[in-house]
């Protein structure tokens, strides 16, 4: 069992776990899950974006990421509208509240990389970035993703 504990795959499963309780922890009061921080950020970064591209762009499965942008649209965060070249897509864009729920937790979504990363000296942290970024951008094939990490 000991072997578990250096296997980057489990430890990476753990990070995403203690990532995902800081983010729920920090960001609790928007209400705002992270996959819908991901998805709320890259609509805005792509107005008029439609799901199929957005899944894409956040590593997020389609079919599940239908279920996150109804969450969303009952929200009031974004708006969808049919495609001009083919009604049956939808063009998502941020509501005004969407970018305000952006704007409004922004300070947390830092604290979270801050907390995430605190234990670590400073060119350790900036190390685990770029070594992160790059596996990311060697395995994006993987998953067929375009959120290729800068």
């Amino acid at each position: 069992m000991s072997d578990l504990y250096s296997m980057p795959g489990h430890l990476f499963r753990r990070i995403h776990q203690i990532s995902s309780a800081i983010f729920a922890e920090e960001c609790a009061a928007s209400g705002l899950t992270s996959v819908q921080y991901a998805a709320l950020t890259a609509i805005r970064e792509n107005p008029e974006v439609d799901a199929t591209r957005l899944s894409s762009l956040i590593a997020f499965d389609r079919s599940t990421l239908g279920d996150v942008l109804e969450r969303l649209e009952a929200k009031g965060w974004i708006l969808r509208s049919p495609s001009p070249s083919d009604k049956r897509v939808k063009l998502l864009r941020l509501s005004p509240a969407g970018l305000q729920v952006l704007s409004d937790v922004e300070p947390a979504v830092r604290r979270v990389q801050q907390r995430l990363l605190e234990p670590l000296d400073p060119s350790e942290r900036a190390k685990m970035v770029r070594l992160l970024a790059q596996l990311v951008n060697l395995h994006n094939h993987v998953t067929g993703t375009l959120d290729a990490a800068k």
